[in-house]
């Protein structure tokens, strides 16, 4: 086993520590005051004083650095592959690749196993076409079924690979906005200290106690947006990752169990009956009436 240098630990490090630098030492910007509006309308003034950018960098930025310490550089770089999977919606025809495999099991116990071989590159399904491909080369049936499981085994992993990603980012959003929550009132109570020790006569202890609570409002946006990223944006695309991965799992689950009857030479309408079990009872009547 030959070791390498994991440059997505040392990026993520170094990168975490200038994050947390660059936010400690973040200009100060104008103070925004907020007006209440006359009246029961939206006060849509309100909506600049969530906009903190300091706080949208601590929390984004640390856990961007923090991924990248806990899983490889390719691993994190994939993540937008993985983001396109969740914005394209992928429909999984349960029921037509039953057909499809109907189709083949009729065409080889009319012409024998080998006649599929000529029809290998019409199959659109990429996992499919290599069961067939298996099938027609390998006469043990348990030794098929142990590749087949194998090749599902391993997608399975990829994709609970994938999930844990986002689900650790999920868990870092938080504890990043509560990180800056506590950086901003150091700085706030720092200040305010500051303050009170310089001040002349004239210091007014109201004006002080207000800038005080400004400040930790503005400090407690950094949870609202650690909060608000861990449950609006990486739990739900966790959640949708995972049931998208058990649709293609499951649509695989199919393909597996019709090629092991294909090989086994069963009765195309016994297959079809058997593997009309993985569909959901409601989708089956539906098509029972269909088809009476």
């Amino acid at each position: 086993m030959k070791s390498e240098w994991d440059f997505g630990t040392l990026i993520g490090l170094v990168a975490g520590v200038v994050c947390i630098f660059v936010a400690m030492i973040w200009p100060e910007g104008d103070t925004v005051i907020i007006i209440p509006t006359e009246g029961k309308g939206f006060r849509w003034e309100q909506l600049a004083w969530f906009f903190q950018p300091q706080s949208v960098f601590i929390v984004v930025g640390g856990v961007l650095c923090a991924t990248l310490v806990n899983y490889p550089l390719k691993a994190v770089l994939s993540l937008g592959k993985v983001f396109k999977n969740v914005v394209l919606s992928e429909k999984f025809d349960f029921t037509g690749m039953i057909d499809k495999i109907v189709v083949l099991a009729e065409k080889s116990r009319k012409d024998g196993l080998l006649s599929l071989e000529a029809g290998l590159s019409e199959i659109d399904s990429v996992f499919l076409r290599n069961g067939v491909e298996l099938a027609i080369n390998e006469r043990d049936s348990s030794r098929l079924r142990t590749f087949l499981s194998m090749d599902l085994n391993n997608i399975s992993t990829r994709h609970v690979g994938a999930q844990e990603i986002i689900l650790y980012m999920a868990a870092y959003a938080p504890a990043f906005g509560m990180l800056g929550t506590v950086l901003g009132l150091i700085i706030m109570m720092n200040k305010f200290q500051m303050s009170g020790e310089t001040s002349s006569i004239d210091f007014n202890v109201a004006e002080q106690f207000a800038s005080l609570l400004s400040g930790m409002g503005t400090a407690l946006i950094t949870t609202f947006y650690g909060v608000f990223f861990a449950n609006m944006v990486f739990l739900p695309i966790s959640g949708k990752l995972k049931r998208r991965s058990e649709n293609e799992l499951m649509l695989k689950n199919i393909v597996l169990e019709g090629i092991i009857s294909i090989h086994g030479r069963e009765h195309p309408i016994l297959i079809r009956e058997k593997l009309m079990t993985f569909v959901a009872r409601s989708e089956r009547k539906l098509i029972n009436k269909k088809g009476a």
